[in-house]
């Protein structure tokens, strides 16, 4: 009877990643084109940085609130609710081409909410899990199935330029809020309602960065972030400049490395050490946008396929580094700390910083120079790599793994 109910507490929440991740690349990743389509180029470097913005303001605080204050199922249905409403408000005012600073405004709001829920599913997640390290890339295995499916949708009803896509993605934002009442409830502590203001925004998490390894672990996902920024906003443009149409189709390959990786991972984390999984991420990270830079239809094709390859031995092996290392009851703020340095930080420089960058290898309207467009990023990463191997010690996971003593 108890493997039953624990077979179906683990479908349940392979279900929540994979619907959530779908509503997510519903709006993410024909973004891009949906803004030219518009005429809204100029606003397209800050409506990705948006996201960059909320990033630092909201993961943390309502992490803190799911940690404290709310069950964190309760956090994440509201906020997609909140979500579905700017989606279908946000898809309105691009079909009825209202002020182009009055849709980047509402971009903006709209992140506010969609910027911590997946650092809470994540958490919620990992509260539910008995062992995270293989039990963890199954699950969310199915959240990049989820986003393949929510891009080959896309292009599938030819909404890669459409406002359409947003009342598509409003839906199934409503369909991740019903699903939140299945949820397991997870209390919050009793002792959690005398918070000052320092504690209610999430700010304590900050006291993790003492950690070195947890520093450099934060320091190095950032730097990736950073030339990582480039994806989505260019990729599709470079696909199109290539003669390939249904971009967010042909964007989907990179989670087709993204699932072998993550079913891979558990076999990873128990043989080889963080080091050389993360070296490995970067590595791969160099490589694909060493391939985009050569600037034909197969290699650019090659280096969205490596996503995946580079994402998941990064990303998803430091979010499960952080709660292997962090006491459960700073589960969602350190996930939330995470989103804010990556989210935040690294996509805030990379948004704006790739959009400068953009616009420099950008002669004239449709004529780019890829191959130094994509080759600078190939060596921001070689660089990160780099400093990586110098400053990472390893010493307090993989094989000896030591719970931390972050308990503050």
């Amino acid at each position: 009877m108890l493997r039953t109910l624990r077979q179906a507490e683990y479908a349940e929440l392979m279900i929540l990643f994979f619907i959530q991740a779908a509503a997510m690349a519903i709006w993410f990743v024909p973004l891009g084109p949906i803004l030219d389509a518009h005429g809204l180029h100029p606003i397209k470097p800050y409506a990705f940085a948006a996201s960059a913005v909320a990033a630092f303001i909201s993961p943390l605080a309502f992490g803190a609130m799911a940690d404290r204050q709310v069950p964190p199922a309760t956090v994440l249905r509201w906020l997609a609710l909140v979500t579905s409403a700017l989606m279908t408000l946000i898809s309105t005012a691009l079909r009825g081409q209202w002020n182009a600073w009055l849709i980047l405004l509402l971009i903006q709001i709209f992140y506010l909410a969609y910027a911590p829920m997946f650092s809470i599913s994540t958490a919620l997640v990992f509260a539910r899990l008995a062992n995270a390290k293989k039990e963890f890339g199954p699950i969310r295995a199915l959240a990049t199935l989820g986003w393949m499916t929510g891009a080959i949708l896309i292009s599938a009803l030819n909404l890669d330029a459409s406002a359409y896509a947003g009342y598509l993605g409003a839906v199934v934002w409503l369909l991740v809020a019903v699903f939140t009442w299945l949820l397991p409830r997870l209390e919050i502590p009793p002792a959690a309602v005398h918070l000052n203001w320092h504690e209610r925004l999430g700010l304590d998490a900050l006291t993790l960065l003492k950690d070195r390894d947890i520093r450099v672990i934060f320091m190095v996902t950032t730097l990736f972030n950073i030339p990582l920024a480039a994806f989505y906003p260019y990729a599709p443009t470079h696909l199109h400049d290539l003669g390939l149409t249904h971009t967010s189709a042909w964007m989907s390959l990179a989670q087709v490395t993204e699932i072998v990786a993550m079913l891979a991972l558990g076999w990873l984390l128990a043989n080889w050490r963080l080091k050389w999984i993360f070296a490995a991420g970067l590595g791969f990270g160099v490589a694909r946008f060493a391939l985009s830079a050569v600037n034909t239809k197969t290699s650019l094709l090659l280096g969205v396929a490596l996503h995946g390859a580079s994402f998941v031995p990064i990303f998803i092996a430091a979010q499960i580094f952080l709660e292997h290392q962090v006491d459960p009851a700073w589960r969602t703020r350190a996930q939330a700390l995470l989103t804010l340095l990556n989210g935040g930080v690294g996509n805030l420089v990379g948004y704006l910083g790739c959009g400068w960058w953009f616009n420099y290898c950008t002669t004239s309207p449709g004529r780019t120079h890829w191959p130094w467009f994509w080759g600078v990023l190939s060596a921001m990463v070689a660089a990160t790599l780099g400093y990586f191997l110098l400053v990472f010690r390893d010493q307090s996971f993989g094989r000896n793994p030591i719970k931390s003593t972050h308990k503050l």
